[in-house]
């Protein structure tokens, strides 16, 4: 029986079709013997960290396409210009046609401000974009990784949350355009991998901050540090004892990497497995930003999970990944990157 989950659940699938050659274009003379990288949502916050990572690898040719919707020009600004590096205006629910040996699919608003506002644009970018860069991997013979979430899990009635857990979620909520089209993506992924022999990777992403996230998308971390530098109350939602995990961005980077070079197809839990109340959260930027601002508690959005903390037990095992930078060491990285952006001095 323990087969059978284990089977459900993705893991030791045994793939009927050998992978799709790469095109014979690969190994004309006109291509150098470069990794050439695919990563959409490049100029997205997890991006452009990401692109940043592949960047310093001279063997690598990163293309990024990004249709700007949430991510911006700005992330990328060091990039542009650079011989091994190009980027294109792009949104992937339309199909793209480039020659490349990787894949990193990041394209999707991951933010409730974002994905509230235009549902049926996150749906979209979920299912269909997935579809289109998973036709693309079979054209060319890549290998494509995934980036699906920890809402997966929903409102997880297990806790910590193992890959090997279904989930939680209401299909009708104001949330799910993006649980659900995550859902399906992981979903369409191990279609084409059982059918067509594609190379896929699934990394379930938890809670992560950083540098060059959006000041005002609604993510509780940039909100508490955005309000605490405005000098406005951090707002909590209630009840306020809702847990998070938060994982440092290069923590974040360096498992998806891992992850897309192994030799596991996941879904793998990636995350920080520090639990933190809202609260606490609160209380942390307040001690460490600003200890003048008061903490206001305000009602909570629908559908919000009460607890949320990855079981990282396979990244550990399979991928050698744990995260290394605690919330108290990445808080003030990202405060130094939102003063500059804000044009909010340090206080003497």
């Amino acid at each position: 029986m323990a087969n059978n989950s284990a089977a459900a659940n993705g893991d030791h699938q045994v793939t009927k079709k050998p992978p799709p050659t790469p095109s014979p274009l690969r190994f004309s003379k006109f291509f150098q013997p470069n990794m050439r990288i695919l990563v959409t949502g490049g100029a997205g916050f997890i991006g452009s960290h990401l692109v940043d990572k592949l960047m310093e690898n001279e063997k690598n040719e990163v293309i990024v396409a990004d249709n700007f919707f949430t991510g911006s020009k700005d992330n990328l600004k060091k990039w542009i210009g650079h011989p091994r590096f190009e980027l294109i205006r792009h949104d992937v629910t339309e199909p793209l046609l480039v020659e490349v040996d990787q894949i990193y699919h990041l394209a999707c608003p991951a933010s409730p401000i974002f994905y509230k506002y235009n549902p049926v644009k996150t749906i979209k970018t979920n299912v269909i974009g997935t579809l289109n860069m998973l036709g693309l991997a079979k054209r060319v013979g890549a290998r494509i990784l995934l980036t699906s979430t920890s809402e997966v899990y929903g409102d997880p009635l297990v806790h910590p949350q193992p890959e090997s857990y279904w989930g939680n979620v209401n299909p009708i909520g104001v949330r799910s355009c993006y649980d659900e089209g995550k859902r399906v993506a992981e979903t369409l992924m191990f279609d084409y991998h059982r059918q067509h022999g594609i190379e896929i990777r699934i990394a379930r992403i938890f809670n992560t901050y950083g540098p060059r996230m959006n000041i005002d998308d609604g993510r509780v971390v940039s909100n508490f540090i955005a309000q605490a530098l405005r000098d406005e109350p951090l707002t909590v939602q209630l009840p306020g004892t809702q847990t998070r995990s938060f994982c440092y961005v290069s923590d974040m980077v360096d498992g998806l990497i891992r992850l897309m070079e192994g030799e596991h197809t996941g879904p793998i839990n990636i995350g920080n497995p520090g639990e933190f109340t809202m609260l606490e959260l609160a209380e942390t930027v307040k001690e460490l930003i600003n200890p003048n601002v008061e903490i206001k508690k305000v009602e909570n959005t629908p559908d919000d999970p009460r607890q949320r903390k990855p079981d990282i037990t396979k990244a550990k095992e399979l991928l050698g990944w744990e995260p290394k930078i605690r919330l108290r060491d990445g808080l003030p990285l990202m405060e130094e990157d939102f003063r500059l952006r804000l044009g909010v001095a340090k206080k003497k």
